[in-house]
């Protein structure tokens, strides 16, 4: 099982839009896939998952989790890193079912010009940490506002060819 995780609980996010971009694009090359958007945490995941406790809004999400073999990451630039509802929901995912010896490709994204480099890397300290297995391909998508279209899609030629080439390798991972 695959899932593309929306890392941003963000309202009608970008981030939001490039999960679901991949996923219609992976689709056309055979691998269907699930998307958890963070907008679906519990709101008080704060108070009812973390430390041992598991509430049954997030025991369906952890069920995702757990079943997952293959995660692909679409992280928003934060204050210089990726999201603290990304860290959070590590956190209430149980250890180490959720994330050991299962593969990881992440995408990075921003709205200035540097499509989260800093993020993807302190992200990737974390994926190590949890014995993720990281995919060596990661894309950075900068200005993400002008590289997608009205209907969700990708449009320059060169943000194409490298994200398809990442969810080609991805697909193979």
């Amino acid at each position: 099982m695959v899932t593309i995780i929306a890392s941003t609980n963000r309202p009608g996010s970008s981030t939001l839009k490039l999960a679901q971009y991949y996923q219609r694009e992976l689709a056309k090359r055979g691998l269907e896939t699930n998307l958890l958007p963070l907008t679906d945490l519990p709101d008080n995941l704060i108070k009812t998952d973390l430390y041992g406790q598991r509430s049954p809004e997030f025991e369906k999400i952890q069920q995702l989790i757990t079943a997952t073999q293959k995660f692909l990451f679409v992280i928003p630039e934060y204050n210089g890193s990726f999201p603290g509802v990304l860290k959070v929901f590590i956190d209430a995912c149980s250890f180490p079912e959720s994330f050991y010896d299962k593969k990881v490709a992440l995408v990075g994204l921003s709205s200035g010009k540097y499509g989260n480099i800093r993020g993807i890397d302190h992200f990737t300290g974390v994926c190590h940490y949890l014995h993720l297995n990281v995919m060596p391909l990661k894309i950075h998508i900068a200005s993400i506002r002008k590289e997608m279209d009205e209907a969700g899609n990708i449009t320059p030629e060169d943000t194409l060819k490298f994200t398809g080439e990442q969810m080609d390798k991805f697909i193979k991972f």
